[in-house]
């Protein structure tokens, strides 16, 4: 049976093909048949517990330049779709936090994917606390004396945004380094929420392993090696994606992990590790799909719909 599925996403018109996980679920959803709309953000609307957004028919090409076709921007309550993909990318800010709470008025009436409360409630840099034991030293907060005192036990720190992404705002503060008071400053500039404390990994020069679950199970992983001159593996900033496999102890991660992501209807995360260590669990747009794909991996796109068709 043909299913209704909405995007909610940054524009199409301004994404990379090449890498851009929302765009593979497109392509796969349409091959089986599957009727695409896309929609903004900034286009939802409530009025009491209806949830409308004024979105487009989407066709999509795997054409770079040539990717989409948009229809006519009509009107349409969620409620008409089977299918909500959450997919725009972080700041993870309150204008985020509001959509999790205007979808949450349709869902599971309409399946939400991620589950919006799920998504809300895990923000990717602080569920990943809840795992203190497998992953590296870290701390969250403003306090200026408890970063100093972290850094005197660790040595070489990284410091980064609470809600940023792709790699934005994060630095390797090396022992005695004297920007510490300046880099805080900054911060306490441009946000007053906390910041994040972690001891830096020298393993991450040979990479920061992006592994892909669907409900709880692990389905790929590419890792991505940072440039010569950055500190961040990210792809955004110039990380490069290589082919990898699994290491027995990413595989114990993703045991622990698993059934709590499925129990929070946490349909596709992606979480990254370095040399044993989980930093984050992604749960908002997390990428890799099209990088494992493209390197002999799963066709994780597929088994996707394959979940979400068998959940509906």
């Amino acid at each position: 049976m043909a299913l209704k599925i909405a995007i909610q996403m940054d524009h199409i018109a301004n994404i990379s093909i090449a890498g851009d996980t929302s765009f593979a679920l497109a392509l796969e959803a349409q091959a089986r048949g599957h009727e695409l709309y896309h929609y903004t953000p900034d286009r939802l609307t409530m009025s009491g517990t209806d949830v409308t957004a004024a979105m487009e028919k989407l066709e999509v090409r795997d054409v770079e330049g040539d990717h989409f076709t948009l229809g006519d921007k009509v009107r349409t309550s969620l409620r008409d779709m089977d299918v909500v993909l959450l997919r725009q990318d972080p700041p993870f800010d309150m204008n985020y936090i509001t959509t999790t709470h205007m979808l949450e008025m349709v869902h599971p009436d309409t399946l939400v994917v991620n589950n919006p409360r799920s998504v809300r409630n895990a923000p990717e840099k602080i569920f990943v606390m809840e795992y203190g034991d497998l992953m590296p030293e870290t701390i969250v907060t403003l306090d200026l004396d408890e970063i100093r005192a972290f850094r005197e036990k660790h040595g070489d720190i990284i410091l980064k945004p609470l809600y940023g992404n792709g790699g934005a705002g994060v630095f390797h503060l090396r022992e005695g380094d004297r920007n510490l008071t300046s880099l805080m400053e900054m911060f306490s500039q441009l946000t007053r929420e906390p910041i994040i404390a972690q001891r830096y990994l020298k393993d991450v020069r040979a990479g920061d392993k992006r592994i892909l679950l669907i409900d709880g199970k692990p389905v790929g992983a590419i890792n991505r090696v940072p440039a010569e001159s950055d500190t961040r593996s990210n792809m955004h900033v110039g990380g490069q994606a290589v082919e990898t496999t699994m290491t027995e102890r990413e595989l114990e991660i993703c045991a622990r992990i698993g059934p709590e992501l499925e129990k929070r209807g946490l349909t596709l995360v992606g979480i990254d590790v370095i040399g044993g260590l989980m930093t984050e669990i992604n749960v908002t747009s997390p990428t890799g799909v099209r990088e494992v794909k493209k390197f002999g991996g799963a066709d994780i796109a597929a088994l996707f719909w394959d979940a979400i068709e068998a959940k509906l």
